[in-house]
This record gives C-alpha cells, structure tokens and sequence, in this order.
C-alpha cells in the first residue's frame, strides 16, 4: 500500500513536470504611454503641467528679447559711451544672461522642476500599474511581462501579448466601485468576471472580438439605413411642402422661387425644340394643377352650401318649435282665465 502511495506521488510530480516544460514561457507586454493617456487624472494634471511649462518658457522668451534690446540699444551707443559706461552694460547684460539661463535650468533642466512634477504625477500611477502587472500576472501565469516604453529594445511583439487593456481595466475598477450603488456593484462584478473568463481564454475572446466586429457592422448598417429613411422622408416632406407653397402662390395670384427659377433655365435654353417641349409640359402640369385646385374649390364650396343650408334648417325647425311652444302657453292661459 505504502509502495502504491509512493508510486502516484511520482506520478503526478512527473506529470506536473511535464506540463511546465510543454507550456513553454508566457510573455507579455504594457504600453506605459499608451495606459497613461488613457487614466483621466492624469490627462487632467499632464495638461495643468503644460500650461505651467508654457508660462515659464513664455517668461524666459520675454528675458530673451530684453536682454536682446539691451545689446542693440548697446551696439548702437557704443561709439558715444566711455569705456567705464560701456564695461558696466556689458556686465549687467552678463548677469541678466547668466540669471536667464539659471531660470531654465532651474525649470526645464535634468533635476528641474518640469521633471521632478513629472516624476510626483506619475509615480502614483506607476505604482498602481506595478500591482496590476503583479496581480494579472499571478491570476493568468505570466513568466515575463515588459514594458514597451522602456529602455529594452523590443523589434516585434505581437498584439495578442499586450495586456494594456487589463491593466487600465484594472486601474478603472477600483475608482468605478467607490461611485456605485450595492446593485450596480453586483452587475459590475459580473461584468468584471466575465472579462477575466474573456482575458485567460485567448479563444473565447477572439471569439467575442468576432462577435462585437459583428455587431458593430450591424449597428453601423442599421444606422445608415436609419439616416437614408430620414433623408428621404425630409426631401419628401420639402417636395410636399413646395407643392403647397405653388398651390398657394397660384391661388394668390403670384409665383413662387421654385418656378421662378424654372423659368429663368427655360429662357436661358438655347434649344427652341427644347424650350417647346418643356413650356408644353409645364403647361400640361399647370392645367393640372389648376383643375384640382379648381376641383378642390368647388368642392369647398359645395361643403360649405351644405352647411349654411343645415344651419337654416336647424334654425327653422328651432323658431317652429318656439312657435309651438309660445302657442301652447297661450291656449293653456286662456283656458286658465275662463275657468
């Protein structure tokens, strides 16, 4: 029995050997520039920083072009000025050229205050990523993970090892949970274990890369099919409109733009068969024109006898029973009066 123990923990150290020697080395890669641009926070502060090195280098510029006018205002006057003034000018435009260059090695040298601002905004942030890396790692079985924006030379490093996004996705939970409610907590930790499935299954998010190409391919046609329906539903509606528009120019006896502007390109024709053929058809669409609106006069017209001639009946048959009325109280008074 002993020998049999003995005999399986062999076993399964041999297979676990194995198993680490087919796995072969897993790699993997950060862009650090890339994982910066995209953490708000430091977008936010990189650009406060711009602004501060700006004004400092706008201040050097301005020390620059006083120093300059010094010089000329020096060349110029140099053959009136004793040796004496002329020793004192040049060792004040020394001084303020010396003062000058101590300023912008002060702000923008090596150990200057641009770099060291630099350095307090990232650290956070580095050290942030540091423990991703540390935790994706560990959770996905990493031997190496680089950075790419570092001092190591990397000549090719294929997509599929670039764990960037887990990181900012990483860097983003933390401040996402401190914003959200215990139900969208719960939903958000679904989502989160359902990346994580996505991130150490390289198939199955392939697979959901195919699926959302997909799906953002049918968005996007449904989009466009949206926007032509629109399009044509405007130009219809602006056709229909301008059919009113000449309906009521007609009716009041003016004409509108659209025709105008027909009119002017048939006489500018220079092709009288042309323009012949074209007055006929115009004509033709006018008559047409004038027959519905003639149709739609009469029509009005008609409804509008109907009406008067309801309300003078509605009318008569009111005063009738007024009448009638009127009668009946006055027979009911007289007989009133007899009794």
């Amino acid at each position: 029995m002993r020998k049999q123990f003995l005999y399986l923990c062999l076993a399964l150290v041999v297979a676990q050997t194995i198993n680490a020697q087919t796995r072969g080395t897993k790699l993997g890669y950060i862009d650090m520039e890339y994982i910066l641009q995209n953490v708000p926070d430091y977008t936010e502060a990189k650009a406060q920083l711009e602004q501060k090195a700006e004004k400092w280098k706008l201040e050097i510029d301005t020390k620059k072009i006083e120093i300059n006018k010094l010089k000329e205002a020096l060349k110029a006057e140099r053959a009136l000025l004793t040796k004496e003034l002329i020793d004192e000018r040049e060792t004040e435009i020394n001084f303020l050229e010396n003062e000058n260059l101590d300023y912008q090695q002060k702000r923008f040298g090596a150990n200057g205050d641009l770099m060291i601002q630099k350095s307090v905004l990232v650290k956070p942030i580095q050290d942030q990523v540091f423990t991703a890396v540390q935790d994706i790692a560990e959770r996905l079985k990493y031997d190496f993970i680089f950075d790419k924006t570092s001092d190591l030379t990397m000549l090719f490093a294929a997509k599929r090892f670039d764990i960037s996004e887990q990181i900012l996705r990483t860097l983003n939970r933390t401040e996402k949970r401190e914003q959200l409610t215990k139900k969208q907590l719960k939903a958000e930790e679904a989502k989160e274990n359902k990346e994580d499935a996505l991130d150490e299954n390289p198939a199955l998010a392939d697979r959901q890369k195919v699926l959302d190409d997909k799906k953002a391919t049918r968005d996007k046609i449904l989009a466009d099919r949206k926007l032509l329906q629109e399009q044509k539903k405007k130009e219809f509606d602006d056709k229909r409109k301008q059919v009113i528009a000449d309906r009521e120019a007609k009716k009041n006896g003016t004409v509108s733009a659209n025709v105008k502007i027909e009119a002017t390109e048939t006489a500018a024709s220079n092709d009288p068969a042309k323009d012949s053929a074209k007055l006929a058809v115009e004509d033709a669409k006018q008559k047409q024109a004038d027959a519905r609106a003639k149709t739609l006069e009469d029509r009005k017209k008609v409804l509008e006898d109907r009406k008067k001639a309801l309300d003078e009946k509605r009318k008569k048959i009111l005063e009738d029973r007024e009448a009638i009325r009127k009668a009946k109280e006055e027979k009911l008074k007289e007989n009133t009066n007899k009794n």
